[in-house]
């Protein structure tokens, strides 16, 4: 392990079995890490890992530039003439679904680590930043041909046990597509509280998951976590070679020169601003982590960066 990076070790994971020592152990060697380096990042008993007004309703008051118009108090504003939004309150226990794509395309990585174990920290993550004060924790799971969806419950062991079951699941056939559209989607079913709801993917392939994301951001405060590998941005100058979609079964040679690295980059930079775009539309922010990178450091600073930005937009 480097300075630079903060590897992932899930060795029960890359060696295609299940070992429940091995992976005990690794899960409670990546709980650890996560507690440690971001214990401290967040105060207070309610505060979560977007820290916001909240979801219950509660006064209302003027309307001032900057609100949100969504929090329209539209019955006041015909009663008294002028425009009122709903002050929300702080919910005090919150309600957090993930939806992990663990499909073919995160079976992958160059860089200490595949995609998938970077799926877990980023799970891991959530589950550390919004534990406590009764907050419940649910998933889930989807591999392209199966999906699984563990209930939401509070507590420690529980956490472990959605960890556990991303870890566990196992990797897809060869030539099954993932559908994050339908994992999402899934989440609608049955109808929940008012709470959060984080995506974890790659985000890679058709962006075909706009509208159950729009339907899942009018209840529910959502963030997109984009896990990422370098060869997802960019070709090594390797010459001839040949390469495989870990989704289709496809193979194909090519021979990698200038010309097509920066094809590849020019298009691989357009999907992500594309999926970063699409994101925002829905009012979800963007947190990328990179098998490349200390993906500690990258949460630490997307909740100090939210924080800020909050504290601007309340004065």
């Amino acid at each position: 392990m480097t300075s630079s990076r903060r590897r992932v070790d899930l060795p029960s994971m890359k060696r295609g079995e299940i070992r429940d020592p091995a992976l005990s152990a690794a899960l409670r060697k990546l709980e650890l890490t996560v507690r440690r380096k971001l214990d401290g990042v967040l105060h207070g008993n309610y505060q979560g890992l977007l820290p916001g007004p909240g979801s219950e309703p509660g006064e209302s008051r003027l309307y001032q530039p900057g609100d949100d118009v969504r929090r329209m108090d539209w019955s006041v504003t015909a009663r008294t003439t002028q425009p009122h939004v709903r002050e929300m309150i702080a919910d005090r226990e919150l309600e957090t679904w993930l939806v992990v794509d663990v499909s073919a395309s995160l079976d992958f990585g160059t860089v200490g680590c595949e995609k998938r174990d970077l799926a877990v920290a980023a799970a891991a993550a959530i589950a550390f930043l919004n534990s406590g004060g009764g907050n419940r924790l649910g998933a889930i799971i989807s591999n392209g041909e199966t999906m699984r969806r563990v209930p939401a419950l509070s507590g420690q062991m529980h956490e472990r046990e959605v960890l556990r079951a991303i870890a566990t699941t196992p990797r897809a056939p060869a030539g099954v597509r993932g559908d994050l559209a339908v994992a999402i989607d899934a989440l609608r079913r049955p109808e929940r509280r008012r709470g959060m709801a984080v995506i974890i993917s790659d985000f890679l392939g058709p962006i075909n998951w706009v509208r159950p994301l729009r339907a899942i951001a009018g209840r529910h405060e959502v963030l997109g976590i984009e896990v990422l590998d370098p060869r997802d941005v960019e070709l090594p100058p390797v010459g001839e070679v040949v390469l495989q979609d870990a989704e289709t079964g496809r193979v194909r040679e090519f021979t990698i020169d200038e010309q097509l690295r920066e094809d590849f980059a020019r298009a691989a930079a357009a999907h992500r601003e594309e999926v970063a775009r699409t994101l925002r539309r829905c009012d979800a922010p963007l947190l990328s982590l990179r098998t490349d990178r200390d993906w500690i450091t990258d949460v630490v600073r997307f909740v100090a960066t939210r924080r800020l930005a909050l504290a601007g937009r309340s004065k």
